[in-house]
């Protein structure tokens, strides 16, 4: 009895030390790819899993501890390309918190290493998905930037760095230090980051996987002129040498400093008492985490006093007095169980990758987008798969790339079908577009006719309340309606007659109906679905041609007078009112009762906004965002997403972020709603 007791204890070590090897492999192989190639094998939430659990296994067994133990680590090795740069304190890593209950243990051994009762204050900053560098400054002369590398040897990245805009070559002040090191990020911005991978795809050239990469990937580019091209950014986060000068006396004066040096720093900064502040920043940064123009994956707490941290100290690859509480993963594994296609209101072929129910991004993910077939063949996306799949905010999810070293054997290629899964109707791709169509059209496929109805009755569009989608189905799928305008002929008899709709909710939607039928004509115009018309065309082709027609006559040669209609959209809405059932169907619509403001003839230089370009950002008191868009843009004004020097004013409510930022940075005036309100009724002599 002993004896088996004795074997299987062995077993068990046995299986606990191979495990502990597993890990080492893979955690190497995968931080090489990450940190020196710049092409991730995985999601960073499947490499933080592995990691902790060889964490865990290394607390009950310091055994099996090595040398070599990636816990040991904190980034990758330098690259032979550059020369390597000797940090002169090293650049550790932080470890991670995932639940608050990890943030109050850590808030708990701050207090006890502190032997304080009372809140300790903290600085809290953003986790940049970025490459962390050193800056070193000489007698205020930027000298050299190196990469973290391993925390101890970086590479020199000195002239790719003073490509970076925002980045000071000379501090600002009379009386620099001896020696400065700044610690920061460099990263990419998002909408940076799409035009870099549309100028790879226009290229044929390899795309990248993130904004993370492709900022790492900008800096190890050998020809500095490469690295200018691509708008990298930085912001400052910490110090490293620093000589000839008095240190700060926390966190927060620190970076108030380096703001008085020129150097750019996160406005997200905040300071706050507690782990219940540390907690509620969290959930505060998490609520805006999309809006921002930037990636980040969780944030930094940090004990605020130096002489904290210094009392505090260090464990072996991280510091005491600091910790990163990091957001539930955007990015995670799963298997691809089968490849099917969607058919959209425009009769695009969308294929979708049926998957495994992973959680990612605060929810339970079965479905996720694979674009078009030519995506499918660039990611290698098989069925069978395991596959990285992202979800962020209310996009929906998508298929990021497959891990070719998990395929197994019989994993099967994706086919696009011939005909439409839906109407049978055959599928073919135009020239020069990436998308496969069905060519049956609304009238003969069910899926582009529910796809029509869904567009014309939602929100930005004729705004028929309590219409949603499974009603939509229903109504299509008895034959009750084919085309919008039949919804107009809807009685209560034939509504109460769907599933589940009683009465008094049949009622309420042909009350809905009624209403839609006082509306715009831009939103008239963008319900109707043609191809290339957004919301914005929409609103253009209404101020050119006023009525409805002048727009089905106009010819394609008027249409390209319009502001921002190029041939594109100039020929699909000639296309769309060429055709007879079209036509007829928005001359049923009209008799139906749909009406709008018919404007009076007014030159657009005589409204108020003119002319004028505003950017919107924050909770307005009253208003929202859509209904702040619609006031300026009928006022003659521009609504643009960015603030750059071409903007004239800012409207900002609560928790106005970065956009405010910047406009200050720039001087751009700004307005809260009353100063926007007032501004729209001004005379349009006082413009000037």
């Amino acid at each position: 009895m002993q004896e088996d007791l004795f074997s299987a204890a062995n077993t068990q070590e046995d299986a606990v030390k191979i495990r502990a090897e597993e890990l080492h492999t893979l955690l190497h192989r995968y931080g090489h790819a990450y940190y020196v190639l710049d092409a991730p094998l995985v999601p960073d939430s499947e490499y933080d899993r592995l990691f902790r659990e060889l964490q865990d296994i290394e607390q009950q067994h310091p055994e099996l501890k090595t040398a070599d133990s990636p816990t040991h680590r904190v980034g990758g090795a330098p690259l032979p390309e550059f020369s390597q740069v000797q940090h002169g304190i090293p650049m550790l890593s932080l470890n991670n918190a995932f639940e608050p209950e990890e943030v109050q243990a850590f808030d708990q051994r701050i207090r006890e290493g502190l032997e304080r009762d009372e809140n300790v204050e903290y600085s809290v900053d953003l986790k940049f998905d970025g490459l962390a560098m050193n800056l070193r400054y000489v007698d205020g002369i930027l000298v050299q930037a190196a990469t973290r590398g391993d925390g101890y040897t970086g590479e020199d990245v000195t002239e790719n760095i003073r490509t970076i805009r925002c980045i000071p070559l000379k501090l600002h002040t009379d009386t620099p230090p001896a020696v400065l090191d700044v610690r920061g990020e460099v990263l990419m911005y998002k909408a940076d980051f799409q035009k870099l991978n549309q100028r790879q795809r226009d290229l044929g050239a390899k795309e990248f996987a993130n904004p993370r990469n492709a900022a790492a990937g900008s800096l190890r580019q050998l020809d500095p002129k490469i690295a200018a091209q691509r708008n990298l950014r930085f912001f400052a986060y910490g110090i490293g040498v620093l000589e000839g000068a008095d240190k700060p006396e926390g966190h927060q004066a620190l970076m108030s400093w380096f703001k008085s040096l020129g150097l750019p720093v996160c406005d997200e900064g905040a300071l706050v008492s507690g782990a219940e502040g540390l907690l509620a920043r969290y959930e505060a940064v998490a609520a805006k985490r999309d809006a921002l123009p930037y990636e980040i994956d969780g944030i930094v707490y940090k004990v605020d006093r130096f002489a904290f941290q210094d009392q505090l100290g260090f464990v072996s690859r991280a510091p005491r007095f600091a910790i990163a509480h990091k957001f539930p993963a955007q990015e995670a594994l799963t298997k691809v169980i089968a490849i099917d296609v969607q058919v959209g209101r425009t009769g695009a072929i969308t294929p979708v990758a049926r998957l495994e129910p992973v959680f990612v991004g605060g929810v339970t993910v079965t479905n996720a987008t694979l674009h078009n077939e030519e995506e499918v063949q660039r990611k290698d996306v098989r069925i069978g798969d395991t596959v990285i799949v992202r979800r962020a905010g209310d996009v929906i999810p998508e298929v990021v790339g497959s891990v070719a070293e998990r395929r197994p054997p019989d994993a099967q290629l994706f086919v696009m079908p011939q005909a439409c899964p839906v109407c049978g109707s055959p599928i073919s791709k135009p020239e020069g577009e990436a998308v496969a169509r069905c060519s049956g059209g609304a009238i003969k496929c069910k899926a582009q006719r529910k796809g029509a109805l869904n567009h014309f009755v939602s929100r930005k569009a004729m705004n028929v309340e309590g219409l949603g989608e499974q009603l939509i189905e229903q109504l299509v799928e008895k034959q009750i309606i084919t085309t919008p305008a039949d919804l107009y002929k809807l009685g209560l008899s034939s509504l109460v007659a769907l599933d589940r709709m009683a009465e008094k909710s049949a009622g309420n939607i042909l009350t809905a109906l009624e209403q839609s039928k006082h509306t715009t004509f831009a939103r008239f115009i963008y319900s109707l679905g043609i191809r290339h018309v957004g919301e914005s065309t929409a609103k253009d082709l209404a101020q050119s041609f006023g009525n409805i027609d002048a727009l089905m006559a106009a010819t394609e040669e008027a249409l390209l007078e319009v502001n921002d209609v190029g041939p594109v959209v100039a020929k699909s809405v000639r296309e769309y009112f060429a055709d007879t059932l079209n036509c007829e169907m928005v001359s049923q619509l009209i008799a139906a009762g749909i009406q709008w403001p018919v404007q009076a003839e007014r030159s657009a230089a005589d409204l108020p906004l003119a002319g004028l370009t505003f950017v919107l950002t924050g909770t307005l008191p009253t208003m929202g965002r859509d209904q702040a868009k619609e006031l300026i843009e009928s006022k003659g004004g521009k609504v643009s997403g960015s603030v750059s020097k071409k903007t004239h004013y800012l409207v900002a409510g609560e928790e106005a972020g970065s956009k405010l930022v910047k406009a200050n940075e720039l001087g751009v005036p700004v307005l809260d709603e009353a100063g926007l309100v007032q501004l729209c009724s001004r005379n349009p002599d006082e413009k000037n």
